[in-house]
């Protein structure tokens, strides 16, 4: 556990506290650490959560299949960041989509009862993380939101570039790579892979972008 704490002092939920502070929070709020094979799932839906998780190893997708199979890829998870925390509350439900490791991955669970609950010594580094908590959630929330700004919108274009233009902007540049192979954009966009794949060849052959696998470069 402890050759992941220069991982876990990097993330939002513990910016703020030293190293020594972080081992001393992976004891107090009873963390344990599981591996996952890749297409291994951390959660199935319909499960009841009782931990906040944070990834240190690999990469994960939460995603839904409908009743006909259909795939839609609702957020991806990378090394640093927390999941799980939407249904640890009372009365939350159980958790609505799957969580899948997309490659190898290694996950930390940390117990949310011992998190809230003050310890006694009322540790400084306590507060610090019920903070970066809170913050963290609303950070979330956010992103949450700009994917409905894309899948929201009406066609397939539109769609590619409501995300694509997001991705420039967070990575400030025209030449960007995205963490999704043509099927999982698609699914992450809630349309059609062989529509989706029409479209940005027509967007291409009109020069407004080009690409290669997962990198694409704006026009």
């Amino acid at each position: 556990m402890e050759k992941y704490v220069p991982v876990l002092k990097e993330t939002q939920l513990f910016a703020g506290v030293r190293a020594d502070e972080v081992n001393t929070i992976l004891g107090c709020f009873q963390a344990k650490s599981r591996i996952y094979k890749k297409e291994e799932y951390i959660f199935r839906q319909g499960e009841h959560l009782t931990h906040i998780t944070v990834l240190v190893k690999g990469k994960l997708h939460i995603q839904r299949d409908d009743y006909w199979g259909n795939r839609s890829i609702v957020n991806v998870i990378h090394v640093g960041e927390m999941f799980g925390e939407a249904y640890v509350s009372p009365g939350s439900g159980p958790i609505l989509n799957d969580i899948i490791a997309v490659d190898n991955s290694t996950v930390i669970f940390f117990d949310v009862r011992k998190m809230l609950n003050v310890c006694s010594s009322a540790c400084r580094f306590h507060s610090i993380v019920l903070q970066n908590l809170f913050f963290a959630i609303s950070d979330k929330n956010r992103k949450l939101v700009q994917k409905l700004g894309h899948i929201s919108k009406r066609t397939t274009r539109e769609k590619l570039i409501s995300y694509l233009s997001e991705e420039a902007k967070k990575q400030n540049s025209s030449s960007i790579t995205i963490p999704f192979n043509r099927q999982q954009l698609a699914d992450f966009l809630s349309v059609d892979r062989s529509a989706m794949s029409n479209e940005l060849c027509r967007m291409r052959n009109e020069g407004l972008l080009t690409f290669e696998k997962n990198q694409f470069t704006l026009l």
